[in-house]
C-alpha cells in the first residue's frame, strides 16, 4: 500500500454555472492531469458523492483517459442505502460499471458507526444483517477488490469492536486533524491509536476540516472561535 501520501477527492467537483448536474470536465481533467503528472495516484470517490455522479465522473476524467496501472481507485459501498441483502451484489456491480473497471484498488464500507454496525437495538445493524463484510471478502477473493477497509464516524470503543471482529480489514479512514485530535465526538487521536494497535493502516480524511483550518490566520481564528462553544 506504499504510495505518495495525498489523495484526490471526488466529493465536490467543479461545475458550470453553479449547476451540480453539469460537471466542468475541462477544469476537472486539468486538475487530474496535474495530480498524476506530480506522481500522485490515489483517487477517492463513493457511490453517493456529488449526487451519485462522482464514480461516473472519475471514469470519464481518469479511467477513460489513462492506463489502469497509472492510478488507484478508492470507492465506498453505500451502507446507508442498502436495506436488504439482495441489494448488495447489484449495487457493487453498478459501481464497477460506473467506474468502467473490473476491480477497485481500495474498497470501503461507507460511514460505519454504532447504528449501521450494531443496530439501534444492539442486535445487529445493516452491516451484519446484509453480511457486508462477507460480500466484500468474497469480492476480494474474486479479485474485484484489492484492499478492504471502511470509513468510520463513531467512538473508539465501537471502532475497537469492529476491528476485533473483522481482522480481515486492512485499513480505516478517519477524520484526523489537530482541531479534532482530542474532541469528544470525533476523538481523532483515540481512534488513530485503536487502528494502529490493531496493526491496520490509517487513511486520513478532513485533514484541514473542510478548508476551515487552511484559511489565512485571521479567517482561521474567526472560524475556530465560531466552532468552540462558550
Amino acid at each position: 500500500m506504499t504510495q505518495k501520501k495525498l489523495g484526490f477527492g471526488f466529493m465536490r467537483l467543479p461545475v458550470l454555472n453553479g449547476n451540480q448536474e453539469d460537471i466542468d470536465f475541462a477544469q476537472l481533467n486539468q486538475m487530474v492531469d496535474e495530480f498524476l503528472d506530480n506522481g500522485f495516484t490515489y483517487f477517492d470517490t463513493s457511490f453517493a458523492y456529488h449526487n451519485g455522479k462522482s464514480e461516473g465522473a472519475l471514469k470519464k476524467s481518469v479511467v477513460d483517459r489513462y492506463p489502469r496501472d497509472r492510478f488507484t481507485i478508492a470507492t465506498k459501498f453505500p451502507t446507508f442505502v442498502v436495506q436488504t441483502e439482495d441489494q448488495v451484489e447489484p449495487i457493487f456491480a453498478q459501481q464497477l460499471q460506473n467506474l468502467g473497471t473490473d476491480h477497485v484498488d481500495y474498497y470501503l464500507l461507507h460511514i460505519l458507526n454504532t447504528k449501521f454496525y450494531n443496530g439501534t437495538d444492539g442486535k445487529g445493524g445493516v452491516v451484519k444483517t446484509c453480511r457486508l463484510f462477507e460480500h466484500a471478502q468474497q469480492w476480494k477473493e474474486e479479485g474485484k477488490i484489492r484492499h478492504l477497509g471502511f470509513s468510520f464516524h463513531d467512538c473508539p470503543e465501537v471502532l475497537d469492536q469492529i476491528l476485533t471482529e473483522h481482522p480481515e480489514v486492512e485499513f480505516v479512514q478517519i477524520i484526523l486533524n489537530y482541531f479534532d485530535w482530542n474532541s469528544y465526538f470525533i476523538a481523532s487521536k483515540a481512534c488513530y491509536d485503536v487502528i494502529r494497535r490493531h496493526g491496520k493502516q490509517v487513511v486520513v480524511m478532513e485533514p484541514v476540516k473542510g478548508g476551515v483550518l487552511a484559511q489565512i490566520p485571521e479567517e482561521s481564528e474567526k472560524k475556530l472561535r465560531e466552532l468552540i462553544p462558550e
